[in-house]
């Protein structure tokens, strides 16, 4: 979680700091900025210009948190608001520590649980507008967002959302246990009976509803292995075919992970990048010591030090095989997955994908 903090005047900066303390307690990487002429002697980061600073930390930053009027805020980034499904978090602190408003991305981004995560911090009031969370209805995007699953249809979640504000019954399915009481609209419905519901799967088919959103974990790793040169549109087509046998969406892929004789492959990092997702790489030594049943190759054992890649890379972060080595085009492939907690308590304060590990 990366957390970009500015503020405008002295008293801001201290207040900013207190909320960068707090962060920093809990892991996150937070940074302190304010105007060049403020920073010095103080410990925090000194910009030039406001727009340029915005621009950069609304592109790198996970959440942006402006201690000052909620009208330097809006002008500041809205030259670079997009859409709801990228756009980072932004939140509000008036200076005197008393509101803490949630402006941009209150669900998927996690602006509102943001905001009221600082409001703890600081003992000020968290201020949220969005219409579920006004009438304390479940907002099934911010739940997506917090548990770390992919949502897949924006318009399916709309349609969840007027439903359940118009008093409507959702059904809900789930291949994997979730914990807590089922909120106040859902109703757990194997059979399909509902006609809108959300289903939470790795696989693409599993559309139960007439109408169903599709909530996805993030929880596969991919482990692949390739010859020198081979094309990120060659890897992409391998990999499709595989992630299909396996009945696993695109949405699923958490990381590609391969031998770190190939970290350096063209295809291998276009392909990480489009997916969105970080390319892990290990040593010979490290893919040998992962512990399970693989397939075995003489020959990848001459040419690269360990009998296999694919799969050994797939759960070289504690996964569990469930796709085995597929070979194509001089691609391999394997699937791993680790586990996924899914809970309707509370989840991650803010920030994307903080559900599955």
């Amino acid at each position: 979680m990366h957390v970009s903090v500015v503020a405008f005047t002295g008293r801001g900066i201290d207040l900013a700091c207190r909320i960068a303390e707090g962060f920093a307690s809990q892991g996150w990487a937070v940074q302190v900025h304010a105007p060049a002429h403020l920073a010095e002697g103080r410990g925090v980061a000194a910009y030039e210009s406001l727009a340029t600073w915005t621009g950069q930390a609304f592109a790198r930053s996970d959440a942006l948190i402006f201690v000052s009027a909620c009208g330097i805020a809006v002008r500041s980034i809205a030259p670079f608001v997009r859409d709801k499904m990228d756009d980072p978090a932004v939140v509000c602190v008036d200076e005197c520590g008393h509101y803490c408003v949630s402006l941009l991305s209150g669900h998927v981004g996690g602006a509102n649980r943001l905001a009221r995560t600082v409001a703890l911090l600081v003992g000020a009031e968290p201020v949220v507008t969005t219409a579920t969370d006004a009438r304390g209805i479940f907002a099934v995007d911010e739940w997506a967002a917090g548990q770390g699953l992919a949502l897949c249809d924006r318009e399916e979640a709309k349609a969840v959302s007027a439903h359940l504000l118009a008093g409507g019954t959702v059904g809900m399915r789930s291949d994997w246990p979730i914990a807590g009481d089922l909120p106040e609209g859902l109703v757990w419905d194997e059979a399909g009976l509902c006609e809108l519901g959300v289903s939470v799967s790795l696989d693409p088919g599993a559309q139960p509803f007439e109408h169903t959103l599709r909530l996805v974990p993030r929880m596969v790793t991919v482990g692949m292995g390739c010859r020198r040169g081979t094309t990120a549109d060659v890897l992409m087509d391998v990999l499709g075919r595989c992630l299909a046998q396996a009945h696993v969406a695109w949405e699923a892929v958490a990381a590609v992970a391969t031998i770190n004789l190939k970290a350096d492959e063209e295809g291998l990092l276009a392909l990480a990048d489009r997916l969105g997702v970080p390319l892990r790489s290990y040593t010979a030594e490290q893919l040998a010591g992962v512990e399970g049943t693989f397939s075995s190759s003489a020959f990848v054992l001459q040419t690269v030090g360990v009998d296999n890649v694919c799969e050994r890379a797939a759960c070289a972060a504690g996964g569990t095989l469930i796709a085995h080595k597929f070979a194509m085009d001089g691609v391999t492939v394997a699937l791993a997955v680790n586990e996924v907690r899914l809970t309707f308590g509370e989840a991650s304060p803010a920030g994307k994908g903080g559900g599955a590990q």
